[in-house]
């Protein structure tokens, strides 16, 4: 079994923790504990709880003698980033982690760190970049990439042939129609349907998203 610890004590990070359960020992890893610089007091009670670890902050565990894998479970993709680059610069390997309740078609690459939630829906040959984070009943259709630190919130829907460019984030409930390009770091708001290209950094929301 590989050790694994969860970057993340917050809410998806606690979702986190519910995949690594409910996929047991076919996932091949074996929770050691959470890692996180500022928890609160509540997050903290949360993880005792469920009798789950917490192991200090982020530098505390890098320097201790601890080689587990890891998983960043933080909702913004800029804050995952720099977890991974930092996680991954000190030797540390990504795992990726699957929920039992997901579905993935033919032809489905996902990178390392990527994380696929209870429900969520991937057809064909689509590509999952590096700490990838497809959240509850979210769908990605066929001939889609995403690339690394994307997120699709939970309901989101994203058509087929779409790109999805580096720290995308799809809000809860939104739609990208089929073909189009979400630009790096944009935010397509909750609710929204998006039926022309997203400029690279922008907000979008609405029906049509503006």
């Amino acid at each position: 079994m590989i050790p694994l610890v969860v970057v993340g004590a917050g809410g998806f990070g606690r979702e986190v923790l519910d995949i690594v359960e409910a996929a047991g020992a076919a996932s091949e890893v074996r929770l050691v504990g959470v890692i996180d610089d500022n928890p609160s007091a509540a997050n903290l009670d949360l993880l005792d709880r469920r009798d789950v670890p917490y192991l200090g902050s982020v530098q505390g565990w890098l320097t201790s003698a601890d080689t587990s894998s890891f998983v960043v479970g933080v909702a913004n993709p800029a804050h995952r980033r720099l977890i991974d680059e930092r996680m991954t610069a000190a030797g540390h390997t990504s795992a990726t982690l699957v929920h039992p309740a997901a579905s993935l078609g033919s032809e489905v690459s996902v990178g390392p760190g990527a994380i696929i939630c209870a429900g969520a829906r991937l057809t064909t040959n689509i590509d999952l970049g590096r700490h990838v984070h497809v959240h509850v009943n979210s769908t990605i259709g066929h001939d889609t990439s995403l690339g690394d630190y994307v997120s699709t919130y939970p309901l989101s829907a994203v058509s087929g042939s779409c790109r999805l460019a580096t720290g995308a984030t799809i809000g809860a409930h939104a739609t990208v129609l089929q073909g189009l390009t979400i630009g790096a770091d944009a935010f397509v708001g909750a609710g929204a349907v998006v039926v022309a290209d997203v400029p690279p950094h922008s907000i979008v929301k609405g029906v049509p998203a503006r």
